[in-house]
């Protein structure tokens, strides 16, 4: 194990915001697979941040954009897993992004993004765009999913996905010591 694992922590959220989802389910797994030294938050509040509105971006934000300002500041990197609805980003999680634009906590912060879906293509490349636009460190990745009714053990106990999610965190801890 490289010296970069030490003490890394990475903020997992999701696009989705139903309770259950096979992107947050990718996400629990993900954290279960981690190593000893690396901790995965997963940040479930992108749905308590108010709608963007940049006449409130300014010295005194909403509570909810400043907790989620500082889960992303407090970071090493962040995995993300969304579906695509209607060939575009959801709406929330778009929403958070447009939150942190100017503050700029994602700026040379290395960013996974996980596509779960086997037909999804377009909310992955708009947030490939989105986030390059910010100034972070993109890795996408496809993990395709054959049901969407999977449970983390089913993924900890399939091993190529189990592979591939303990590859993205060991990719997203690598490209956060390259900095």
């Amino acid at each position: 194990m490289s010296d970069a694992l030490s003490n890394a922590s990475l903020l997992a959220i999701s696009g989705s915001l139903r309770d259950i989802s096979s992107n947050k389910t990718l996400l629990q797994a993900a954290a279960r697979l981690a190593p000893d030294n690396v901790a995965i938050t997963l940040y479930d509040s992108i749905a308590n941040l108010p709608h963007f509105n940049p006449d409130l971006d300014n010295e005194n934000p909403p509570i909810a954009v400043i907790d989620f300002r500082n889960h992303l500041q407090q970071t090493d990197g962040v995995l993300i897993c969304t579906p695509e609805y209607a060939h575009g980003v959801p709406g929330a999680l778009k929403n958070a992004l447009d939150w942190i634009v100017g503050s700029g906590e994602l700026m040379n912060k290395p960013v996974a993004l996980i596509n779960p879906s086997m037909t999804s293509f377009h909310a992955q490349e708009s947030l490939v765009e989105t986030l390059t636009v910010m100034m972070a460190k993109v890795h996408a990745v496809r993990i395709p999913l054959t049901s969407t009714k999977i449970t983390v053990e089913d993924i900890l106990a399939d091993a190529d996905i189990s592979s591939a999610l303990r590859g993205i965190i060991l990719k997203l801890v690598d490209m956060n010591g390259e900095k």
